[in-house]
């Protein structure tokens, strides 16, 4: 038999029998409640002075008992019932009320959070339910939800199955009147700080984009000022509830928040949501799943995973459930309900084994590109600051550059060939961003080592973008510590032409950088006359 949930301190044994003895009760289909088991709702809440809850799923079986205290019930973890696309939870929860209310804003909350079929209250009166008061959620109105008849509950209606299958259908169009083109999941993104505003919108902007890039689209954004983070809600329980009501009602699918999430408040949102919830790490780690397409990158993203997942295995049951497939669920997303820790640690192992072999290939091309005495010249950067433009202009090559973040992932090399018969290889290497996720950093670090092997960094800065000071403070301190930033580093400024004159000019006077578009070959001649001076034996 199941366990009563709840508040059991203090309940005597016989009510503790009788509360069991729900459990073995079977409600009709098509009705919300017995007035039977009503009235044992209530009478056991009157003796007790406690709400007493249910949890009914649609074949009329009870799931759970629910004891509360005298204002609230809290409503349980339920794993085998999850809502999808254009269906609800499945489960409807009946409770008392021992105030003669009404539905409180709680069970709103409840209802519309969670999607359960119907939210119901009991009142009582002389021990007896008295009035059941009902409501379900209203998905083709600004309103979240739908208050229902109050009815007697000597006369409980059979239209429970018309009601949800009728509420389902309403879902189904509301979502379907949300997707985006080509199916998008929608995103609502939530930023919350501690420090400069400025600072929280430029995060806002830069998570917009890695939005964008991973495929989804934005359709709304959250930002909030607090003295400090809620160390289980991250915003707050209310100011949560509002943004989750916020974003069902504007058809999202996914909430983003712009942080790392520790495993408990994982753990404490996706107990009071039935959304999909990540963080920005997940968000990039599942960008950096989708660009590798290199045996090579499509391994060191997927240890990068497994070592963020691992800590988070307990905590992300209820949240990885809604994330298999799709955003947050690429790579061993698709199997983190079955994996256990030690399979994951098991998976780990094998995978730092294969990058470590990937590590010692690297070493011996390296190697050989001592031997036969080619110096290399390494491209970095903020991410679509324009590094594989770059590389293309100088190289005439056709390496995949777009207009959006981390649109190459796979690390490329080209040779040049000066006029003074001076030839060297340019390696393009990850982009960078800021709080670039460590298990990233730590599982790229392979790749990253070629940079070790480079006599000049070409830093390459968009210009055109205002926080391109940040920008350049984010890539240092990675080079700084990955115990680079001693390697003679020059400064191209990019994107000139999307620059006013003045722009260029207080860039070029900060950074002693070579401005340029990496689009337009006959700006790169400066730059190339610095290279080639630089490569000249005695100017390094």
């Amino acid at each position: 038999m199941k366990k009563l949930q709840g508040n059991l301190a203090g309940l005597k044994s016989n009510h503790k029998k009788r509360l069991d003895k729900l459990y073995k009760r079977r409600i009709p289909v098509e009705s919300i409640i017995t007035k039977e088991v009503a009235d044992e709702l209530a009478n056991l809440s009157q003796e007790t002075g406690r709400q007493i809850g249910l949890l009914i799923n649609r074949s009329g079986k009870i799931i759970y008992v629910i004891v509360g205290d005298q204002q609230q019930i809290y409503i349980p973890e339920t794993p085998d019932y999850i809502s999808s696309h254009g269906r609800m939870k499945g489960l409807r929860c009946i409770h008392t009320h021992l105030k003669n209310e009404e539905l409180t804003q709680d069970d709103f909350t409840d209802l519309s959070l969670l999607k359960l079929d119907i939210i119901a209250a009991i009142t009582i009166k002389n021990s007896k339910a008295d009035l059941i008061h009902s409501a379900v959620i209203n998905p083709l109105s600004e309103a979240p939800y739908r208050k229902l008849d109050s009815v007697p509950a000597y006369k409980i209606p059979d239209d429970c199955n018309f009601l949800i299958e009728e509420t389902e259908a309403d879902l189904s169009k509301a979502e379907s009147l949300h997707i985006s083109e080509k199916g998008k999941e929608r995103a609502y993104l939530v930023k919350v700080y501690t420090g400069s505003k400025n600072d929280a919108q430029d995060s806002m902007l830069e998570l917009v984009e890695l939005t964008k890039s991973s495929g989804l689209s934005v359709i709304d954004t959250t930002l909030q000022k607090r003295k400090k983070i809620d160390p289980n809600f991250v915003v707050g329980k209310g100011k949560l509830f509002d943004i989750a009501i916020n974003a069902m009602q504007k058809g999202a699918t996914i909430i983003i928040f712009d942080r790392e999430l520790s495993p408990s408040q994982i753990r404490s949102i996706t107990n009071h949501l039935e959304m999909k919830i990540i963080d920005r790490n997940q968000l990039i780690l599942d960008i950096f799943a989708q660009r590798a397409k290199s045996k090579e990158g499509k391994l060191q993203v997927e240890l990068a995973q497994m070592k963020y997942m691992l800590p988070r295995l307990i905590e992300m049951n209820t949240a990885m459930s809604r994330l298999t497939g799709g955003i947050g669920g690429r790579g061993p997303g698709e199997t983190k309900l079955e994996v256990n820790r030690r399979t994951v640690r098991d998976k780990i192992n094998k995978l730092e084994k294969s990058v470590k072999k990937v590590r010692g290939q690297r070493k011996q091309q390296k190697a050989q590109r001592v031997k036969k005495n080619i110096p290399v010249v390494s491209i970095v950067g903020y991410t679509n600051a324009g590094k594989s433009t770059l590389i293309n202009s100088l190289t005439n090559s056709k390496i995949y550059a777009k207009d959006q973040l981390f649109a190459t992932l796979d690390p490329s090399s080209r040779r040049l060939r000066f006029p003074k018969d001076i030839e060297v290889i340019i390696t393009d290497t990850v982009g960078f961003i800021r709080r670039l996720p460590k298990e990233l950093v730590e599982s790229f670090k392979a790749t990253l080592e070629e940079l070790e092997s480079a006599i000049i960094l070409l830093h390459v800065i968009d210009i055109s973008n205002p926080s391109y000071e940040d920008h350049i403070r984010s890539v240092e301190k990675i080079l700084t510590d990955l115990n680079l930033h001693k390697i003679k580093t020059i400064y191209v400024l990019n994107k000139i032409d999307q620059c006013e004159s003045d722009i260029i000019e207080a860039a070029i006077n900060k950074t002693s950088g070579y401005a340029i578009s990496a689009m337009d070959r006959s700006t790169l001649s400066p730059l190339l006359d610095e290279i080639e001076n630089l490569l000249t034996i005695g100017n390094l």
